[in-house]
């Protein structure tokens, strides 16, 4: 059975939700925060207690939202991944929150491995503050304005998972539209959700920070 059969290709709202980002962008309005689009309701998730618990029984791969940014939806026109001022970034709160999430998972006895990051400087900022390292995985950069590559940087981060094999839990720090295609799931920011390498459902968990 496909991984799309089993409910975990993106939903069907996913098009038209960046359709109308893209109509709402050419006006220049997203990007200066003054709209934004309606949003999903983010998984409810487990508690980190519970988390931690599954996360010992089996390898398990965390894919994590970047914090929380200062308004918008996608980046400004022109924006340039070697410039992250051209980029829509963290906010100071996300910062913040970003540390908060660190802190939880290590207090909670989560032992990470390697941390990946997509090269949008949200997400590698985030890993950064929270993890305190990170190495850039083009698999996990953004498709949001480039639906065409979604499939190949989907099916490499399906591919990590299924080849994970255990001792340490790898952090994988992407975007939601990232984390719903390889999961189902809708992430919010700085949500954590547990995609076990033996194929089975993944899991949310609840809001940290």
């Amino acid at each position: 059975m496909s991984a799309r059969s089993r409910g975990f290709g993106p939903p069907a709202a996913f098009g038209a939700r960046r359709r109308l980002a893209g109509l709402l962008a050419a006006t220049g309005l997203l990007a200066a925060g003054q709209l934004t689009l309606p949003r999903r309701a983010q998984a409810a998730g487990v508690g980190l207690p519970e988390a931690a618990r599954r996360l010992a029984r089996g390898p398990h791969v965390l894919l994590m939202r970047h914090a929380i940014t200062e308004p918008g939806v996608g980046d400004p026109p022109g924006y340039r991944l070697d410039d992250c001022a051209s980029q829509r970034n963290l906010s100071a709160e996300g910062r913040e929150q970003s540390r908060r999430i660190g802190a939880a998972l290590r207090a909670a006895g989560v032992t990470l491995g390697e941390v990946r990051a997509s090269a949008w400087c949200r997400c590698r900022d985030t890993a950064q503050l929270a993890f305190g390292r990170h190495e850039v995985w083009p698999a996990l950069n953004s498709f949001f304005d480039d639906r065409a590559a979604e499939p190949g940087r989907t099916a490499a981060v399906r591919a990590f998972v299924a080849a994970h094999r255990g001792g340490t839990v790898p952090m994988m720090v992407t975007h939601q539209v990232n984390i719903t295609a390889a999961t189902g799931l809708y992430a919010g920011f700085g949500q954590v959700v547990a995609v076990p390498a033996d194929g089975g459902p993944a899991f949310a968990l609840a809001p940290i920070g």
